[in-house]
């Protein structure tokens, strides 16, 4: 099997996440991807969110793709600190699977200075998205740690992104500011913001954020797996 593993806050999670994965999944042939919400958080007071907050969301944000999932792991697990530490419980758990570390160009330019890249790039393949306006991935960062054979393979496996400029950081202002976020995330996602009134620090109208907001939210049928247990 081919999985993807896609970490992130996903604070909260919006269409410019899935498009990234579902490109990553297509030209990469995945099997499954797996978005992997970060246990911490470093954000001011009127971006707070709960960890069950961000967990819900991605729930019910990838409840309609079946090869979407959740592994909540990283908040669960405080000894996950760092990517390599969760690419090794993957290689733990799935060890005759081929692994594939999802990353946007800016994230890929910045590993080599991770805590140890190298394993990194010894245990994950990383599949890296390429998006108009940014700095394209430099792979001439990785040549001091790994082997031209796997710097070459990295390279096959860039990705072009459709043109979508959208950030976290985005829709968490617009909501502060009562502004819409109808069409940035999945409408799941906006019900559950309404219900919860998070992102600001003031009583926000359901109506101001979505426009045609309704009143009631779908329970979660998220699949989703700990540690071993898988949900396949």
């Amino acid at each position: 099997m081919r999985i993807g593993v896609y970490g992130g806050s996903f604070n909260p999670i919006h269409f410019g996440h899935l498009l990234l994965a579902e490109t990553a999944r297509d030209v990469a042939r995945l099997d499954r991807v797996d978005f992997i919400p970060s246990g911490a958080l470093h954000y001011g007071k009127l971006t707070e969110t709960t960890r069950e907050d961000r967990y819900q969301m991605l729930c019910r944000a990838l409840r309609p793709y079946r090869d979407f999932n959740v592994n909540r792991m990283e908040l669960d697990n405080p000894e996950l600190a760092y990517t390599y530490d969760t690419l090794r419980k993957y290689r733990e758990d799935y060890p005759d699977d081929e692994i594939f570390l999802i990353l946007s160009s800016e994230s890929a330019n910045k590993l080599p200075t991770w805590y140890n890249a190298e394993g990194i790039c010894k245990l994950a393949n990383l599949i890296v998205a390429r998006r108009g306006g940014y700095p394209p991935p430099n792979f001439e960062l990785y040549e001091p740690f790994l082997e031209q054979k796997r710097i070459d393979l990295f390279r096959e496996l860039v990705v072009d992104m459709p043109l979508f400029d959208l950030s976290s950081t985005e829709l968490r202002e617009r909501i502060a500011k009562g502004r819409s976020i109808r069409f940035l995330t999945p409408d799941a996602v906006v019900e559950y913001i309404v219900e919860k009134n998070i992102y600001t620090d003031h009583y926000v109208e359901a109506s101001a954020i979505e426009p045609t907001a309704r009143q009631t939210v779908t329970p979660c049928k998220c699949k989703h797996f700990d540690d071993q247990t898988s949900a396949f």
